[in-house]
């Protein structure tokens, strides 16, 4: 139990530190010394207002003091002494309660300076802290703004991470694709493995291909030479054929005109 109530509190405290931001705190700090100097402020209202009370009821108690005084003589003047004493002694039990306010006007003016001293210190430092706030917070807007820029330059901040995460992801998959297509070209050129569609074909096959192809093309030529060859013999030949063929026929009709005209020349001298 104590080391889970120890490890909550520990992470309730990073939790309030990620939270805490410097500038609201000194902010509300502040805020409270406006409202410790207000309640210095009006206590010391409150003892001047007292202060001033009880010289109203000393002004009063003197008033009737001098009157009764007053009343004392006159009494005493008319021969009415017990007057004149009565009048007395209220004068010297009002004399009493002006002596204890007297004490006590004393006492709060006393405080009325104490309070007023403390007013204006309390006033002094909090100008100071404010002063000191608005330096503060000035100079931690700085310093974060500096602390933020050097993250995004550097690539080091949350934005700009998750982007330069996304482009190193983007990266490793375009090397895995790249090697992943360079191992299967080497595997089908190889002959490790086989395509389907059979257009894909290794080196040796592609090496046999292109000597079949050309052993091909050379029998190919050799035969169109060959009858390019045989077709100008058979045409020379039919014209030399043709040529000695018209030379013999004179003769051959020579001779049979001569083999008529002797079978019929006897026939002619039997007669």
């Amino acid at each position: 139990m104590k080391r889970m109530g120890m490890i909550f509190r520990a992470k309730a405290n990073k939790a309030l530190d990620r939270a805490e931001d410097p500038r609201e705190t000194l902010d509300y700090s502040y805020q409270k010394q406006l409202e410790l100097l207000q309640k210095v402020r009006r206590g010391v209202a409150d003892v001047a207002t007292s202060r001033k009370r009880l010289e109203l009821q000393l002004s009063q108690l003197q008033t009737q003091s001098s009157k009764l005084e007053d009343q004392g003589k006159k009494a005493l003047a008319l021969g009415r002494e017990d007057l004149a004493r009565e009048a007395l002694t209220r004068r010297a039990a009002l004399q009493q309660q002006v002596t204890d306010l007297e004490t006590q006007h004393q006492t709060l003016s006393g405080e009325e300076e104490k309070l007023t001293l403390a007013a204006q210190r309390l006033q002094a430092k909090v100008d100071a802290f404010r002063t000191k706030k608005e330096t503060i917070k000035a100079t931690y807007t700085a310093a974060q703004a500096q602390t933020r820029i050097g993250e995004a330059f550097t690539g080091i901040s949350e934005e700009m991470g998750d982007v330069g995460m996304a482009i190193q992801r983007a990266e490793d998959r375009t090397q895995q694709l790249q090697a992943r297509s360079g191992a299967i070209d080497e595997l089908l050129a190889s002959g490790a493995l086989e395509d389907p569609s059979g257009t894909a074909k290794d080196d040796i096959s592609a090496e046999l291909d292109r000597l079949s192809g050309g052993s091909d093309v050379e029998l190919e030529l050799q035969r169109m030479k060959a009858e390019l060859a045989g077709g100008s013999g058979s045409e020379r030949q039919a014209l030399e054929g043709g040529a000695q063929g018209g030379t013999e026929a004179p003769q051959n009709g020579t001779a049979q005109t001569g083999g008529q005209q002797g079978q019929d020349t006897p026939r002619f001298d039997k007669q």
